[in-house]
């Protein structure tokens, strides 16, 4: 996996593309594709010799200790409801994820390859029902590949707080809440994360406008100068944005806000499930004044009013 394969702005991403098998009613075996963004992944592994964890669900496999770390390991098929064939498990692998400073396996069926593709090529996946065991808010895109094949990006913040392993941290103390005036945005894809940061930042006093990419970022803001023109450095006091988004990512919004001198000084903080220093550090190059890792709310607090008293005439 090479870090540096990526520039900030290219608006691209890299996916481990994995496979689930289904075997369906009449014997035939149905292949599902599925990516994961490499950022998240530490390392893909054999499946080890698992502990079971007495009165979890049958998903949870067990744990299991990886270089003195004890990690939990999800059988995605199982949680699926996905009915596995007999011969499933002869090429299965443990995908080790990073999110959200949690450490997750999750058993796939085949680890196929790295790809390479354009945010812009991936689609929400509003089309979605829950036939294959999953439902719209479980995938957070969806993009062809060879042979018309679809590949669907698992949305796996939502699998994990679904299992209860993850609960973002919501509650602070209102004196320690810094109130300021004037409007934000928060741009992310996925509605339940923008409700959090919405009313996060209303809680500081801000009126907020929402995107639900960078590409529709970049048209809020256009509107939003059309209405404040000049003054809109001064009125727009901070952006929120996610990383992971389809048609734009956040990093590729960042630099195209900060190449428009209407826009270059209103100051962007990122907020995303990837904690990897890496993608911090993209995030800094992009324009970025700070990068948060979803949710804690203490630290957005206190990174939000820093950022925006630092811009303050």
């Amino acid at each position: 996996m090479d870090d540096n394969s990526l520039k900030v702005g290219s608006n691209e991403m890299e996916l481990v593309d994995f496979r689930i098998l289904k075997q369906e009613d009449d014997g035939k075996v149905y292949e599902g594709i599925y990516g994961i963004n490499v950022s998240k992944v530490r390392e893909i592994i054999r499946v080890p010799f698992l502990t079971e964890l007495p009165g979890t669900p049958e998903f949870i496999e067990g744990i299991f200790d990886l270089r003195e770390v004890v990690i939990p390991v999800v059988n995605l098929a199982k949680w699926m409801g996905v009915k596995e064939p007999e011969d499933a498990q002869k090429n299965a692998r443990v995908i080790i994820t990073e999110f959200n400073n949690v450490l997750i396996g999750f058993i796939v069926h085949e680890a196929k390859r790295i790809r390479r593709i354009s945010w812009g090529d991936i689609e929400p996946a509003t089309f979605m029902n829950s036939s294959n065991g999953l439902d719209a808010n479980k995938i957070t895109g969806v993009t062809k590949i060879e042979g018309d094949s679809v590949l669907l990006i698992l949305d796996l913040e939502s699998v994990v707080q679904d299992l209860g392993l993850y609960e973002p941290e919501t509650d602070t103390a209102p004196e320690q809440i810094e109130h300021f005036s004037g409007l934000a945005m928060v741009l992310d894809d996925s509605s339940t994360a923008r409700k959090i940061v919405k009313d996060a930042l209303q809680k500081m006093g801000f009126n907020v406008v929402e995107a639900m990419d960078g590409d529709e970022g970049l048209r809020k803001l256009d509107e939003l100068y059309a209405t404040y023109g000049d003054k809109l450095v001064d009125t727009l006091k901070i952006i929120i944005s996610d990383v992971e988004m389809p048609k734009m990512d956040g990093f590729h919004f960042a630099a195209n806000a900060k190449d428009d001198a209407r826009f270059k000084d209103i100051p962007i903080v990122f907020n995303s499930s990837i904690s990897d220093h890496f993608s911090e550090g993209r995030g800094i190059e992009a324009g970025g004044e700070a990068y948060l890792v979803k949710f804690q709310a203490s630290s957005f607090y206190d990174e939000v009013s820093r950022v925006v008293r630092a811009h303050m005439k």
